[in-house]
């Protein structure tokens, strides 16, 4: 995931082998990608996030990613439901455990992200729905249905992107997806401005300090990295 984000070259070997070790060891019976080979670890973020990285990776065709991204549509739809785990698997409409069985915008932004990689004349009817639920609510507030609160790390924007969505990542695939322009999204973006420095750049606020082999962004400068997320959503918001 953390090296399709960063521009891996889907020719190297070491990347190959990485996909082929994902394809062998993280598909459960269901078809869903999920931290094990079983059902019970399956979600929308997750399963958005590894067939997004595959799919850049040219493996779009290959029979464990087309069965993963027909699992992430029958999921939500409700044509494929197993029943909730304690901490996870997904449901209909983006619903999840981990979210108190409430509709899951993370969970969305992630599996719109996967859905986003594929060519839009193969892409599957319930990407609609994921953005109905992504414009139903003022990304800059973020008063998505759960059982908890907000998670403060909706406000940071950071790089890579793992687990945690923030708003940026909203806009992205939003932006991706033909949205872009969606007047919804007026003060999501003066949030994108307002953290912007004198000379338009924008710190690391979420850096996973510590947990990677080597830290990205180490200082507290402005980050090359989430600048060029912002920009790339600036441009397709303002032009």
């Amino acid at each position: 995931m953390f090296l399709d984000q960063m521009g891996g070259d889907p020719r190297d070997r070491r990347v190959r082998r990485a996909c082929r070790y994902v394809l062998e060891h993280t598909q459960a019976p269901n078809g869903g990608f999920g931290w094990s080979n079983r059902d019970g670890g399956v979600v929308h973020c997750l399963n958005g996030n590894i067939p997004r990285a595959l799919i850049d990776f040219g493996l779009l065709d290959d029979p464990s990613v087309r069965a993963s991204v027909d699992w992430q549509a029958r999921s939500i739809t409700g044509e494929r439901f197993d029943g909730y785990y304690r901490w996870a698997t997904a449901g209909p409409g983006f619903r999840c455990a981990i979210n108190g069985a409430e509709p899951c915008a993370w969970g969305a932004i992630k599996a719109l992200r996967g859905l986003a990689a594929i060519p839009p004349r193969r892409r599957t009817r319930v990407v609609r729905a994921g953005v109905d639920l992504l414009l139903s609510r003022d990304p800059a507030i973020a008063d998505y249905p759960t059982d908890t609160a907000v998670s403060a790390n909706w406000f940071r924007f950071g790089f890579p992107s793992g687990y945690v969505a923030d708003a940026l990542q909203n806009l992205e695939v939003l932006a991706e997806l033909g949205r872009a322009k969606d007047p919804r999204l007026a003060h999501a973006i003066e949030l994108v401005l307002s953290k912007q420095d004198t000379e338009g750049r924008l710190r690391n606020e979420h850096r996973y300090h510590g947990r990677l082999w080597t830290d990205v962004d180490p200082g507290r400068g402005p980050s090359k990295w989430v600048t060029l997320r912002a920009c790339r959503v600036l441009k397709a918001t303002l032009g």
